[in-house]
Order: structure tokens, then sequence, then C-alpha cells
């Protein structure tokens, strides 16, 4: 069943009405990663940014979902519906909103959200927050994607980004896709500077096909 998710209301202190935030399930071993998460959390909630996150209410997903709600800003979870049991433990925080699979849940996340942030996580982090860089690079979206890069956490992740570079496999204006930062407050305001300097791969218009569920056509 989709859970109806209402627009924030006029005041907004920020250009971004809806963040996608990409993080672990896992709080890490140790307390900074959580500090940032919840730090991420409360410069959302001063800037009064809604949350669109992957659903649970476990490891770093549910500390920063908690922090968001707890503000007064709006929660949205997206989760396939096999990972509902394993995801969601305890209370869940404002809507839920159940999909059919993980494809189904990167592009409705996408489609909520005005801008991306990856805080440090796994695999699905990154897997889901490279998507967001190749959607960039492809024309797909036009919107800023950004890495909090807490206590060097995405160091190794940057160094392969400039090294593709380097060896020729990513052109340099592509490479600025990627903001990062070491603290939510910088992070956010690059985010709000952003520009895009990159030729995509094919026009913004030209994705606008029912394979991609029509996902351009609801803003850039």
């Amino acid at each position: 069943m989709w859970a109806f998710f209402f627009e924030m209301e006029e005041g907004s202190s920020s250009k971004f009405k809806k963040i996608c935030v990409f993080c672990g399930s896992n709080p890490g071993h140790r307390e900074v990663f959580s500090v940032a998460a919840t730090e991420l959390g409360d410069e959302l909630v001063n800037r009064k940014i809604n949350l669109v996150y992957g659903g649970g209410s476990v490891g770093l997903m549910g500390m920063i979902s908690q922090r968001v709600f707890d503000g007064g800003c709006r929660v949205l979870g997206v989760i396939p519906k096999a990972l509902v049991p394993l995801e969601i433990s305890g209370e869940t925080v404002g809507d839920v909103r159940i999909v059919s699979d993980m494809h189904e849940r990167k592009a409705e996340m996408a489609r909520e959200s005005d801008a991306f942030i990856a805080l440090p996580g796994g695999y699905g982090t990154m897997e889901e927050v490279l998507e967001m860089i190749t959607w960039s690079q492809l024309g797909i979206h036009k919107k800023p994607v950004g890495l909090l890069n807490v206590d060097g956490y995405y160091n190794s992740l940057l160094a392969l980004f400039d090294n593709g570079v380097k060896e020729g496999f990513i052109k340099p204006s592509a490479r600025a896709i990627v903001l990062s930062a070491t603290n939510a407050i910088d992070l956010l305001t690059i985010m709000e500077q952003y520009k895009p300097e990159h030729e995509h791969v094919a026009p913004h218009e030209s994705w606008q096909m029912e394979q991609l569920g029509n996902y351009p056509n609801k803003g850039t």
C-alpha cells in the first residue's frame, strides 16, 4: 500500500525540499559514524529539509530517520517487501512505502528527492550512490550527489575516482559530479551551490521513456 507523502511546508531555509540519504543498516564500529548521522539529521531539520531513505529503523538509517522525525520534518522510507522483516525492527517512524524490488526502490527514492547524500555504509550504500552518480553522468537527472566523508571513510573511493580521471576513464567534468565534505553543514552548502559542469551522455529529455518509469518527468 502506498503511503501518501506531503511536500514540505513553505518557509524552508534550503533550496531542497527533500533529500535522499543512503546509509548503513549497521552503526559501524566507531561512535564517529553515529555522531555524523545525528548531526546530518539535525542539519536537515535546521534547514527544514524532509528525508527520503531506505526504510529501515536499524543502524545509521534508524538514527537519522528518528532525528529528522523528532525534529518535526517528514520522513519517507522506501523498502522492498522482501526486506521488510529483515530491515525493519522496532517502531518505524514516518511514512513507509513498500515497493516490489530493489530497482523500484532506487527509482522511487530518486523520484521523491531533490538531492542525494551518502553517509558511510556497505555495498548497498555504495551501489545506490554510484547509480545516482551514473544517472547524473547519463543525463537522467541533474540533482546534486554528495558523500559525507566521515573521518576519511570515503577517501579510498574518492582516490579511485581521481585515478579514473588520470587513466582516462572518467572525464574531469564528470568527476565534478561527486561532491564531498567532512561535515554536514559544509556538504549541504556546496550541494546547494552545485551546477552541473559535465556534458550528458544523452540529452535529459531523451530519458523520458516508460522503461524508466517516467522518472525525469517529476523534476530535475
